[in-house]
């Protein structure tokens, strides 16, 4: 197992670090000068060419990519150029909305999905079976800003149950914070546990297939014993990959809901900080979601051992 996690953390580092130059070398080579959008397209030449220097764009490209790998390094995000404070105080304010939203979407999904995909399983090719994988295809194929929008106009606009947007904050209560999240998390989780869903049941019904099962079936076994004694372990093993990737999607996909829902979150600040060119910002907040997912995807990794020895000399 050492040996194990040992490889997986210097590949993880490896991915890591290429992301980050990825993420420099895109956003570098994109047109603009943020030293002319801040100051505005009448200002002098001189007064750019200060701010400029001011903000480092000067510098050869090599030396700037190392001076921020260098400072991700040691926790030093950079100074945004728009609000002349630390990137890490901007994620660190908005943070306390991002991951809560992340996780209520993911619980809702989990709570939704795995419930209904054993039962689809159990009634394979039966008429609740056909109508619960017809939904989840609707939920599949449904945008995610137009369902946003339809929960706004339904539950807030027109029934009046919950804010239509906006965040009160911890600080107002749990009960307001939570109200102001719970229609983004149900906009995110929805299409998510419609494809959780799908997964679950498709997983089951081929766990359900193996000699294993039937041996136990053979010896006795009643269908829903064989279910969930020996077939339904060996199903998550398929579904843990797909969180783990639905993870990376919920914290991206806040950009679009966040923006919806007008909440201050990691993906509003995002979504200002690409319209107002303050690349240090958008640097920054991209490799930091980055490392997220790769660390998710790692604690899945981790899980896959657990579930299935075997993998772990697999790898």
């Amino acid at each position: 197992m050492a040996q194990f996690l040992i490889r997986r953390l210097i590949s993880l580092g490896l991915t890591l670090l290429l992301a980050a130059l990825v993420v420099f070398v895109v956003l570098e080579i994109l047109p603009g000068d943020p030293a002319r959008l801040m100051l505005g397209l009448e200002a002098r030449e001189d007064t750019v060419q200060a701010l400029r220097e001011q903000m480092g764009l000067n510098r050869p490209v090599v030396e700037r990519f190392l001076l921020w790998i260098g400072g991700l390094a040691t926790g030093d995000l950079g100074v945004s150029y728009t609000y002349s404070v630390p990137v890490a105080d901007l994620v660190a304010a908005r943070l306390p909305v991002t991951l809560p939203l992340a996780v209520m979407a993911l619980v809702l999904a989990l709570v939704l999905a795995l419930p209904a995909g054993i039962w689809a399983a159990s009634r394979r090719g039966q008429a609740a079976d056909t109508g619960l994988m017809a939904l989840t295809q609707v939920g599949i194929a449904i945008p995610n800003f137009w369902f946003a929008m339809l929960l706004v106009f339904v539950f807030a606009v027109t029934l009046r149950w919950v804010p239509s947007g906006g965040f009160p904050g911890w600080e107002a209560g749990v009960g307001p914070a939570l109200t102001a999240l719970m229609l983004p998390a149900v906009a995110l989780a929805l299409p998510q546990a419609a494809i959780l869903t799908r997964v679950m049941r498709s997983a089951l019904i081929d766990t359900l297939g193996e000699d294993y099962v039937r041996t136990a079936r053979a010896k006795g076994l009643s269908q829903r014993a064989a279910l969930w004694g020996h077939a339904l372990r060996n199903a998550l093993i398929p579904v843990l990959t797909i969180l783990g990737l639905q993870f990376a999607f919920l914290i991206t996909g806040t950009i679009i809901i966040e923006n919806v829902f007008y909440l201050p979150g990691i993906g509003r600040l995002i979504f200002q900080a690409i319209t107002q060119r303050d690349l240090i910002v958008v640097k920054s907040v991209v490799v930091l979601l980055v490392a997220l997912v790769i660390l998710v995807t790692f604690l899945v990794e981790i899980a896959y051992a657990i579930a299935d020895p075997r993998l772990r000399r697999r790898t």
